[in-house]
């Protein structure tokens, strides 16, 4: 039978018309099924030249489902901060971010391994990161730390912190410049799930896992263990000690004389301890 829709009032004619829900750019719109990319982007933004379907990038003119995530870009356009939050996390994995902005993760030391899990964490869109060292930014700092020239006497947790900001606003850094000791490491730590132990020395790292394992019975801990020098990048592995106790590294590579830290297998065992904590905020252990 063909209906006529001549004669149809307007409320008439939409309740013919099935509809779904998608997500633009990180708020929910109601389309009619069936819609295409296009479609969207002549109602919404027409000018958009980038176009990230549930965290991919197509060219093509798709029908839209139900439940599906899109964002619209314009190359070169300078977003509003609402606008930039969604432009960073349009190439995630749909349906993690909102996880990932309630999480609350510690890193304990902002060096090598610090602030490059801190820039990870930023940039995935961790909510809130509290940071603690009592070192200042030195020259031999540079080979491997998130760090730049201008920045050489800083605290290291005012320079994290400022270059954490130049990448995402969005973030909640909480910095502290202390020396971290079992007296104050609950306390400092005391709003994270999650620390991630970022130490040099050896016994700074037992004392910080012994007393998060110890003193703080519902966080976990990602520590690193053996990332000197530039042997195989295979070799840096994740390693699940305890239900609260991860280690990354090789467990062997230690700086000593001969065998400095350079910034390839730092960085690699950095985003080992930033992966690991993202998973642990999304449930996920190995």
């Amino acid at each position: 039978m063909v209906i006529s829709l001549k004669n149809l009032s307007l409320p008439q004619i939409t309740s013919l018309i099935e509809f779904m829900q998608i997500r633009l750019n990180e708020k929910f719109i109601t389309i009619e099924s069936g819609a295409k990319i296009s479609d969207v982007k002549k109602r919404y933004k027409a000018d958009a030249d980038v176009v990230v379907l549930n965290g991919f990038p197509v060219n093509a003119d798709l029908i839209l489902n139900d439940g599906d995530e899109l964002f619209l870009i314009k190359r070169g356009e300078r977003p509003s901060l609402e606008e930039l939050e969604y432009m960073m996390i349009a190439r995630h994995t749909p349906k993690i971010y909102e996880k990932l902005r309630k999480a609350v993760v510690g890193i304990a030391g902002a060096g090598g391994l610090g602030s490059n899990v801190a820039i990870a964490l930023a940039r995935v869109g961790v909510g809130k990161i509290i940071i603690a060292d009592f070192d200042v930014v030195e020259p031999s700092n540079l080979n491997r730390q998130q760090y730049f020239v201008e920045q050489l006497g800083m605290p290291k947790v005012d320079a994290i912190k400022e270059n954490l900001k130049k990448i995402n606003p969005y973030l909640n850094v909480e910095t502290h410049n202390v020396l971290l000791d079992t007296s104050n490491i609950p306390e400092i730590f005391s709003a994270a799930a999650i620390v991630v132990e970022a130490f040099d020395r050896a016994e700074a790292k037992a004392m910080l896992i012994n007393t998060i394992l110890e003193k703080m019975p519902s966080v976990t801990i990602v520590a690193a263990s053996g990332l000197a020098g530039y042997g195989s990048n295979n070799e840096i592995k994740t390693r699940k000690i305890s239900n609260r106790l991860y280690i990354v590294g090789d467990l062997v590579s230690e700086a000593k004389q001969g065998q400095g830290l350079m910034a390839p297998r730092v960085g690699i065992a950095a985003s080992h301890q930033a992966n690991q904590v993202v998973r642990l905020i999304l449930g996920e252990g190995e």
